[in-house]
């Protein structure tokens, strides 16, 4: 039979799909100026009883509330346009997805590389957080009902399974309303869930499920399993995956619900774990200490003063007087003449240097040795040990504190820097080269480990969000940043890498050891 309009509005130009709850039509809005394409969806009752209509169109109104609120707050869920009741039977109209299905993806283009594979996990879970905060639990995640757009290249999630659960609305032997119908696909869908006790995790199942099929091309059916534990054996149909992936997975699909994860989020957590070496973190700092910027105090040198032996005990014999008044008299007038030219050349002098110069010379009056004080600006100034030889100093314009003659500029010190711990981090670099094990992480502290997992990434030019692991790696001398926080690609790190940065990660969650909170 051929139909022209639904509801007089919508054309339908063909079938997208047929079932045992209806069928699924692309159609028309024959009211929109763009005459825009829409997914008509056609919902039949199970049983055809008036008794029971009323309730079915009660528990489908309350659905399709529902869809219209997901769709309406992301762009991964379609949107719904319009909902209606003809002829004893219930129509949804939503958004058209153009893209291709992930079977279909799998079919034109063959297997998908664990790195994209990844990828559409990292898209798809915050999704799935969104709805199960909801209290809405999807039932039907497979390839067929995910969706990767067109033009952004979005994994959009299709055919929310709650509206179809509705349609099979009957009234038991006590006159309570139940579902008399599993929602779910044989394979895709967890023990419980083919129980009728569907809970979050089991959409972790299913989705854990599909990327299997991504990696392999084969269906839950085709898989063999555990005789002992009934686990899926799926590893040894991929190559070149990650193990830290690999168990992401296995424990998203583990038989009972106790064993996975709990929550998308904590999926999500644990595949990120492998990718970013630290989630948007903020400093720890005590609220009653403020970060001290190193003071340097100006530093005045010395020179080694010219010391001129004086005889003090004074001959009496007659002989040797003539003598020593002689050299008495020599030594004034030369004495004098060094004074004199000290006072006509030196250069002006702050007070405080005057003061210091009177100081030192009041110091040594009761020395037994006479030493000649020489207070030079700048402070490093070189004499010799002939009094005739002195330098004399010249006046210099001021100039900045790292900047001085014959001294390196100051190295920025990290904003953050642990106790006792060096400012470089060579000692890492082995991450790069073998497996980390918990012997390599005790008795360290949280900033030594958070230091430790992001060598692995700085090593690869990575920047990094947060300003004190940023400045930190800003002062080793290796660290070349080449890549954002968000544009680094991950593929640069091995395998081995992403391991030991996963392995340090769980690490410091299971000790609670991070300088950063997370």
């Amino acid at each position: 039979m051929t139909i022209n309009l639904l509801n007089d509005r919508y054309q339908v130009i063909r079938t997208l799909g047929a079932g045992g709850f209806g069928e699924t039509y692309l159609a028309e809005d024959t009211y929109m100026p763009s005459k825009r394409l829409c997914v008509v969806k056609q919902l039949r009752p199970i049983q055809n009883n008036p008794q029971i209509y009323q309730l079915v169109q009660e528990r489908f109104q309350r659905e399709a509330a529902i869809l219209e609120e997901l769709g309406g707050s992301t762009d991964q869920i379609p949107t719904l346009y319009a909902y209606f009741c003809a002829d004893e039977q219930f129509y949804l109209v939503q958004e058209w997805i153009e893209g291709d299905t992930l079977t279909k993806k799998v079919q034109q283009q063959g297997l998908l590389s664990a790195d994209v594979v990844q990828e559409l996990l990292v898209n798809l879970l915050p999704i799935l957080e969104y709805v199960h905060s909801k209290q809405i639990i999807h039932r039907d995640i497979k390839p067929d009902n995910i969706i990767l757009r067109y033009g952004d290249g979005k994994p959009v999630l299709i055919d929310f399974g709650a509206v179809r659960e509705s349609m099979g609305t009957v009234v038991n032997s006590q006159g309570n309303t139940t579902s008399s119908i599993v929602i779910g696909t044989p394979g895709y869908m967890p023990s419980e869930q083919a129980a009728g006790r569907a809970v979050y995790s089991s959409d972790l199942y299913s989705l854990g499920l599909t990327a299997i099929y991504l990696l392999t091309g084969m269906q839950p059916q085709q898989l063999d399993i555990d005789s002992q534990t009934g686990e899926i054996i799926w590893r040894n149909y991929v190559n070149n995956i990650s193990p830290f992936i690999a168990s992401v997975i296995d424990q998203a699909i583990a038989y009972h619900p106790r064993d996975r994860y709990p929550t998308a989020r904590a999926m999500l957590d644990a595949l990120q774990s492998t990718i970013y070496s630290i989630p948007p973190t903020q400093a720890v700092v005590p609220p009653t200490q403020a970060i001290q910027k190193p003071q340097l105090q100006p530093v005045v040198t010395t020179p080694t003063p010219t010391k001129v032996p004086v005889n003090t005990q004074l001959q009496t014999s007659g002989s040797k007087n003539a003598m020593i008044i002689g050299g008495l008299i020599a030594a004034g007038l030369i004495g004098g003449s060094v004074i004199i030219s000290q006072v006509l050349t030196k250069s002006p002098q702050p007070i405080a240097n005057q003061k210091t110069a009177s100081s030192i010379a009041t110091s040594n009056i009761n020395s037994p040795m006479v030493e000649t004080p020489a207070v030079t600006t700048p402070p490093v100034v070189t004499t010799t040990s002939s009094v005739s030889k002195v330098a004399q100093p010249q006046p210099l314009p001021p100039r900045p504190l790292d900047h001085r003659e014959n001294r390196p500029p100051r190295i920025r010190k990290p904003l953050y820097p642990p106790p006792d711990l060096p400012t470089s981090t060579n000692n890492y670099f082995w991450l790069s080269e073998r497996a980390v094990t918990d012997a390599d992480l005790q008795g360290k502290t949280g900033f030594e480990l958070d230091i430790m997992r992001n060598t692995i990434f700085a090593l690869h030019g990575r920047r990094f969000e947060n300003p004190g692991i940023q400045d930190y790696f800003n002062n080793q001398p290796w660290y070349q940043p080449q890549y954002s926080a968000k544009d680094f690609p991950i593929k640069l790190l091995s395998n081995l890498e992403m391991r030991n940065a996963a392995y340090i990660a769980r690490y410091q969650d299971i000790y609670k050891l991070r300088h950063f909170k997370k």
